[in-house]
């Protein structure tokens, strides 16, 4: 099986679509396949598709669903082999089992584009902390390079499916931030600052990326355009929030201010804000 879930959802089996053209199988699909290998409840199931608002007749329409997904599955097999006469009925229910309260997806870490996203992440996210940078930004990267756009963008997002790809979200953020202070620590300031601008356009009150623009700015002779960063940024908390940059932001505008050796290409920016003050 083949499942992508980092943009529009893909899952084959045997080269086969086994996704489903109607919303709410579809969401069905798209939660299992997140969960893949653990067991989805039947009420967590029918929050996703129903909300609150569940009718009477939800267990009836939810085995529906997934006797639909099984027929899915079916053909699937069915189409990888030719000529064959197996219990193609069984095998369905050994990709899509039953389980105690609720139903799993038999799907393999490796051949889900998620999991092979946090692994990367993870490593990469490891060799950061331990120093090596080059190493960090090629593998931080190959995770970012997985998505193929918004997660699930075709599909019907419910409660449920809604707090998983705010989850994703926040994660494909976070290794984007990573992967710039490895750029950053490689020296790489000046490429940066066009990916850096419209990231921090599309995040105004993100403190991670104004903070990684304000020191590729000042790397790259901008030191005026790094305090303007600040100001932009501090602007926007105020009247959004009612809140003043963060102390570790503003103890990297100082440096800023100064000239500290902190800001220089041997040093990350975000040094400053991790160590707090």
């Amino acid at each position: 099986m083949d499942v992508g879930i980092l943009g529009p959802l893909a899952v084959r089996l045997n080269g086969q679509s086994i996704v489903p053209s109607a919303g709410k199988p579809r969401q069905l699909l798209a939660l299992l396949a997140i969960r893949a290998e653990r067991v989805v409840t039947v009420p967590t199931l029918m929050e996703e598709i129903w909300g609150d608002a569940i009718p009477k007749s939800a267990a009836t329409t939810l085995q529906t669903y997934i006797l639909h997904l099984r027929r899915k599955v079916t053909a699937a097999l069915r189409a990888g082999r030719p000529g064959a006469a197996p219990d193609l009925g069984g095998d369905a229910k050994a990709v899509l089992t039953t389980c105690f309260g609720g139903y799993r997806l038999a799907v393999r870490p490796e051949d889900s584009d998620l999991r092979e996203f946090q692994s990367l992440a993870a490593r990469g996210s490891v060799a950061l902390e331990a120093g090596d940078a080059r190493a960090a930004s090629a593998m931080l990267e190959r995770a970012l390079g997985l998505w193929r756009g918004t997660a699930l963008v075709d599909v019907p997002v419910g409660r449920v499916l809604g707090v998983e790809v705010l989850g994703m979200e926040e994660q494909r953020t976070r290794v984007l931030e990573q992967r710039i202070e490895a750029d950053l620590l490689l020296g790489r300031h000046a490429s940066l600052l066009a990916e850096l601008r419209m990231l921090v356009a599309r995040h105004p009150m993100n403190e991670n990326l104004a903070a990684q623009l304000m020191t590729a700015l000042y790397r790259s002779g901008g030191v005026w355009r790094a305090l303007e960063v600040f100001q932009e940024l501090r602007r926007t908390l105020i009247e959004e929030l009612g809140v003043e940059p963060s102390h570790r932001l503003q103890r990297l505008h100082r440096a800023v201010l100064s000239g500290e050796p902190e800001l220089e290409p041997r040093h990350a920016g975000l040094e400053l804000l991790r160590a707090g003050g």
